[in-house]
């Protein structure tokens, strides 16, 4: 298998295997019904990316994820009227799919830390495109190299209303979702030929 290789130090070039990796967010309940209330996890069905990175030194890395806005479904033991219900509230008005389509994330620089042979501790910096609003923001994570693959997991959090999205709430806003988002990831990506 032939990796294509790219000119600046050496960087091979990775592509995001989807089958392989999985994406979730965690919203929170607050409020006064939030002992009674149900914290969502939304798993992402539909995303792409690919990254160039050099196995030996990591830093010099860049890489670029797209999410399908609409491809967030509940993971959740649920009704399934229930988790239509939340699936339309936060396609129609949490994260508009319609009119913003696609969440973007594209680094701008990483730092790494050699934890063992083939893998590192560390933290991409980069700017995440959602609800059209982009902010930079930064994300820990673990990565090995494994032959002619990496894989990288860890969890960053980030807040709604920094992208201009209001926190859902119901009952009167006795029940509400928290600004803070918990996103969970563990992907595998695997040199192209």
């Amino acid at each position: 298998m032939a990796a294509t290789v790219d000119t600046v130090g050496a960087r091979l070039r990775y592509t995001l295997d989807k089958s392989s990796s999985k994406f979730t967010v965690r919203a929170f309940a607050s409020g006064m019904l939030s002992a009674l209330g149900h914290s969502p996890t939304f798993g992402v069905r539909d995303f792409s990316g690919e990254a160039a990175i050099n196995p030996n030194a990591p830093a010099a890395a860049s890489g670029k994820l797209r999410i399908r806005a609409r491809s967030l479904q509940v993971m959740d033991d649920i009704k399934s009227s229930d988790r239509r219900e939340i699936e339309s509230t936060m396609n129609q008005n949490v994260l508009e799919s319609e009119k913003y389509p696609e969440i973007v994330f594209e680094s701008t620089s990483v730092s790494s830390n050699p934890v063992g042979e083939g893998r590192y501790q560390v933290n991409v910096n980069g700017n995440l495109s959602l609800h059209g609003i982009t902010r930079s923001v930064m994300v820990p994570l673990q990565l090995a190299f494994l032959g002619d693959m990496f894989r990288a997991s860890g969890e960053c959090s980030i807040s709604q209303s920094s992208f201009g999205i209001k926190p859902v709430s119901v009952a009167g806003g006795s029940l509400k979702l928290k600004d803070e988002l918990k996103v969970t990831f563990d992907i595998v990506a695997r040199k192209q030929d």
